[in-house]
């Protein structure tokens, strides 16, 4: 009985012996068949071997060789590469061999945010009949049939290792019912643009905050204000910092992309809070730029939409101007470098609804801004008319405007609606506005001597006023005590 204890206890030494000298080589979840390369970058290649193992990754004429580090880990670089729809395979090979087949290289995106972004393709249907004006988009879920689209999901519970290698799946069928619609139509009109191949991956969470996906340690910090005034930690709101970062965020690192979208506030705007969301947003872009090792990655985000937070039971109160102090403090995001925000407040039939259903045309204003600002397509209009300054004249407000593209118009033919101004009381009264040339002319007959303006500053407000583009104008308040944070 003794030597057969240790004759098994010899065995069970020896075989781990085997294992550490022999461990198969191991590829993270997000590197799989069908996946998309980002094109012209470096394109990182890793997983896990042996301590000292030599690993050799072959693709498209290149071959990268690297021995695993003490810790098991490797990495290899392959060449910037130009964009091709060629399927082709992929070989890792060290003691074992991984092939991964039907690799194109193209454009590749990350989604990510709460559950607007994660609203899947399932649900846009119902929404084809309320146009208000926006051509819905034909049956994708049945009809969808380009190859050169891939998408891969993010899933809590299922981002380590595996051997099936099949995380990514070509856009069309099964695959696509459960991803995000913003996603896929943001890819369906890039590639109707670029035409190279597109890769979506996309990692949301319904009724998530912004703390989760931000690395526990980066929310460590007290900002400082340009003010002087020093913020508590942000760390003090709690939320499970780094919890989705964690599961749904690392993993991905370092996958080579083009960029990010982004589209959360809800959750937020519920604790009524807004500059502090402020350095959160600043804090997630940042960090997450350091993540991939690229201070420039485009980060392109979402303006939430109108909804009734004032008559919510939450245990902070809210006023019909709560929203608009949000969206205020979204905007504030645009002061870092490569960033793009698009406007939805005109995609809304009900102030109730959390969840707006017009995807396709949430996807449609991120692909604009895309093309203009990350693919240099200058001639594209992608904001709607957006405040520069004002001037008083008289008894009247002059209000200037950029991103006016081909003339600032009333989506409906009527007079302009949601413009307000004060005197120093600081009492606004709703006012007229008239469009002339590229500025609007505010006044009331009861404000004698108008000293700020005001615009869509209300929950509910879902103004008329557009560029002749039809992208809608973007709320502000010419009194904004946040002009310049960072």
């Amino acid at each position: 009985m003794i030597l057969k204890k240790r004759w098994f206890l010899s065995l069970s030494i020896l075989f781990s012996f085997t294992v550490n000298l022999f461990g198969e080589v191991s590829l993270p979840k997000i590197l799989g068949h069908n996946m998309v390369l980002q094109r012209l970058k470096s394109v990182p290649i890793w997983g896990t071997a042996d301590k000292g193992e030599k690993i050799t990754v072959t693709f498209e004429g290149q071959s990268k060789t690297v021995l695993a580090n003490d810790s098991g880990k490797w990495m290899v670089k392959l060449n910037p590469m130009e964009a091709s729809a060629v399927p082709r395979k992929m070989t890792i090979k060290g003691t074992n061999t991984i092939v991964l087949q039907n690799i194109l290289v193209g454009e590749v995106w990350l989604c990510s945010g709460q559950s607007n972004m994660e609203y899947a393709m399932r649900k846009y249907s119902d929404y084809k009949s309320k146009t208000k004006g926006y051509k819905p988009p034909e049956d994708d879920l049945n009809n969808a049939n380009n190859t050169n689209i891939r998408i891969f999901l993010v899933r809590r519970k299922y981002m380590s290792p595996d051997s099936t290698h099949a995380g990514w799946d070509v856009a069309m069928g099964r695959p696509l019912v459960d991803f995000s619609a913003v996603g896929y139509f943001f890819a369906k009109e890039l590639y109707a643009k670029l035409h190279v191949p597109i890769g979506m991956i996309s990692s949301a969470v319904p009724g998530s905050r912004i703390e989760p996906w931000i690395e526990a340690s980066k929310l460590d910090t007290a900002p400082k204000m340009k003010n002087g005034e020093v913020l508590e930690k942000l760390s003090a709101d709690g939320d499970d910092p780094g919890k989705f970062y964690n599961t749904m965020i690392q993993p991905l690192i370092p996958f080579s992309i083009k960029g990010f979208l982004w589209y959360q506030g809800e959750s937020n705007c519920f604790l009524n809070e807004n500059i502090r969301y402020a350095y959160k947003f600043k804090t997630l872009i940042e960090s997450w730029r350091n993540d991939w090792e690229n201070d420039k990655l485009p980060f392109y985000f979402v303006q939430i939409a109108p909804f009734n937070y004032s008559a919510s039971k939450d245990v902070r109160p809210h006023t019909p101007e709560n929203l608009p102090e949000f969206w205020e403090s979204q905007t504030l995001a645009l002061q870092l470098p490569n960033t793009g925000m698009i406007t939805i407040t005109d995609l809304v039939d009900s102030i109730v609804d959390l969840h707006p259903g017009y995807k396709w045309e949430v996807g449609h204003r991120l692909n604009l801004v895309a093309l203009h600002n990350a693919y240099d397509q200058k001639n594209v209009v992608c904001s709607g008319p957006t405040y520069q300054k004002m001037k008083i004249v008289g008894k009247t407000i002059e209000v200037t405007f950029t991103n006016t593209g081909n003339g600032l118009t009333s989506r409906d033919g009527k007079p302009l609606t949601w413009f307000s101004i004060a005197g120093s009381d600081d009492k606004f009264i709703p006012a007229t506005a008239v469009i002339e040339g590229n500025k609007v002319i505010v006044s009331s007959p009861d404000v004698l001597h108008p000293v700020t303006v005001r615009f869509g500053w209300n929950e509910s407000a879902q103004s008329n006023f557009i560029n002749k583009e039809g992208l809608p104008a973007v709320p502000f308040r010419s009194d904004n005590p946040w002009e310049k944070i960072f």
